[in-house]
């Protein structure tokens, strides 16, 4: 029987990088859940109350230099049987906000900062959020409806070594896709044996792209994931399944480059799902096909296409 499993927030459970190198926290059989608590990518365990960047609220520790850079990511779990070659359904089942949240831009030397004259001055949005009406009101008293996702969900690549939380990879990562919401599953290609799932980096609301390098940070109170393994298909890239449709993914420091490798999931798709060929599937992508720039922020960009539900009704 499929079996449900806790993680909460400690110095166990906590790590801020990925690796294969890294001891798993829990070994789960394919098909069970588990139940997370995370807390906001930051490490922080209360609400920031100071517009001052360098005024702190409270964090957690103790924080190792080199392990804890990253986000605070929950994890990593092993799955029984995981092996290269293998794909991960994760089932994102439940995923619960906190009761606060931040939003920071500006006010540091990125390069979408300086073109938009925003390097050398800052400003935080100081969040309220109201898990039960899917609701959060700023210090300003601005009002925006929440729709929270993990922003990391992945596992380490192969390669030896501590690996940063920043970028996406072919196994996940810091995907920052707002479409990952419950009701999802997310498809990754397995790197190492085990898998060694992470998450963290709640978001209780983003725009696509993220363009101002943080969406609402927030702890999350709950998230339900179940875990289940297949032979097939045979995955290079993550894919998913969502409410607003199915969505393939492309990553690369080019956004032109990350989006060619979108479309050339969606085609190869396409192709399998409809029986055509792939002249037939651009074809018909340039008609279906919605292309959005999932963030611009990580370093290596991300963009994501979408095939909505019911686009393609016959034959």
């Amino acid at each position: 029987m499929p079996r449900v499993h806790e993680i909460t927030p400690s110095r166990r459970t906590l790590h801020g990088h990925f690796s294969a190198e890294l001891e798993p926290i829990l070994s789960i059989d394919s098909g069970d859940t588990v139940r997370f608590q995370t807390l906001d990518a930051g490490w922080n365990l209360e609400p920031r109350r100071s517009l001052v960047h360098d005024e702190h609220p409270r964090r957690f520790e103790p924080r190792q230099p080199g392990r804890d850079d990253g986000h605070a990511l929950c994890g990593p779990i092993a799955i029984r049987g995981a092996r290269p070659g293998m794909t991960l359904a994760v089932g994102i089942e439940r995923v619960r906000v906190g009761t606060w949240g931040f939003t920071a831009a500006g006010g540091w030397a990125a390069p979408l900062n300086v073109r938009l004259g925003v390097a050398d001055e800052g400003t935080y949005l100081l969040w309220t959020l109201d898990p039960e009406r899917l609701l959060g009101r700023d210090h300003h008293g601005h009002v925006v409806a929440l729709r929270p996702f993990m922003g990391v969900m992945g596992m380490p690549p192969p390669e030896p070594g501590i690996h940063s939380t920043v970028p996406p990879r072919f196994c996940g990562g810091n995907l920052d896709c707002k479409e990952l919401v419950a009701g999802s599953v997310l498809y990754l290609p397995v790197p190492v044996e085990g898998g060694l799932f992470s998450t963290g980096d709640g978001h209780a609301a983003q725009g696509d792209g993220e363009v101002g390098e943080t969406a609402i940070e927030c702890p999350m109170d709950e998230v339900v994931l179940t875990f289940t393994l297949q032979e097939a298909p045979r995955l290079t890239m993550p894919r998913a399944e969502t409410p607003a449709g199915t969505i393939t993914f492309g990553f690369h420091e080019d956004l032109d480059e990350a989006a060619h490798l979108a479309i050339d999931g969606m085609l190869a798709l396409m192709g399998a799902r409809y029986g055509l060929s792939r002249p037939q599937a651009l074809a018909l992508a340039s008609v279906v096909v919605d292309l959005r720039v999932t963030q611009i922020c990580n370093g290596v960009r991300g963009v994501h296409a979408i095939l909505p539900p019911g686009a393609i009704m016959a034959p």
